[in-house]
């Protein structure tokens, strides 16, 4: 019975009574595979506008199977693609980091789908045998903690127009102590914003003598 191949990573897989005084050179090539699979990595030449197939050959180092690609500087002027094989399953890293206009890279493999990078930056993702799904900050668990963000990592250039509204605000979030004396300016006030219920004083005006003065005259009164 002759050596046949994993489905994965295509190492040879090797049948009792076969292979006789070759065992260690097809075991250290097996290690070197998983090692490839591991811990491989390999820099990827692109050609702008065309597909670049990545390969998973049996027994041998192939561009497929590496841990990390990392794509050489280029820049994309058109649709762009990168396919990994059919049928395997495993994780990998892309680095994008030396990319221009990434937008025009999708990542796939041969015959599904797969995703669009959408910076220069370092992307994860894993196949599973049709698909190539990218592993991405919104799909992930988990939660930021506040002593996970730093004082100065919110700012005003990060914050939408109308991203905090009243709802999200505690009775007691916003006190005088955070509000500096030029932010609250006329024309940030709507024209039924202030109330008189909203006023440390309250002021009217009348005719009418409030401590036996003369009536007739206009009176200012405050409370």
């Amino acid at each position: 019975m002759a050596s046949t191949f994993s489905t994965d990573l295509k190492l040879e897989l090797m049948a009792t009574g076969e292979n006789a005084g070759t065992w260690g050179t097809k075991t250290n090539t097996n290690l070197n595979l998983v090692q490839q699979a591991i811990a491989g990595f390999e820099q990827i030449t692109l050609s702008s506008g065309s597909t670049t197939s990545l390969v998973m050959s049996n027994a041998a180092l192939s561009t497929a199977r590496n841990m990390v690609i990392k794509f050489a500087t280029i820049t994309l002027s058109g649709a762009t693609t990168v396919t990994i094989p059919d049928s395997i399953e495993k994780f990998y890293i892309f680095d994008c980091t030396a990319i221009t206009n990434p937008t025009n890279l999708t990542i796939k493999t041969a015959s599904g789908t797969g995703f669009v990078t959408n910076a220069s930056k370092i992307f994860a993702a894993y196949a599973d045998g049709t698909n190539l799904k990218e592993v991405s900050l919104d799909t992930l668990g988990g939660s930021i903690g506040t002593a996970g963000i730093a004082d100065d990592a919110v700012t005003s250039a990060k914050i939408a127009d109308d991203a905090v509204v009243s709802a999200a605000l505690a009775d007691n979030a916003v006190l005088t102590g955070n509000i500096s004396n030029a932010n609250v300016t006329t024309a940030k006030l709507a024209d039924n914003a202030v109330s008189a219920a909203k006023l440390a004083r309250k002021f009217t005006i009348s005719t009418s003598s409030p401590s036996g003065g003369n009536d007739g005259d206009i009176w200012l009164q405050y409370s």
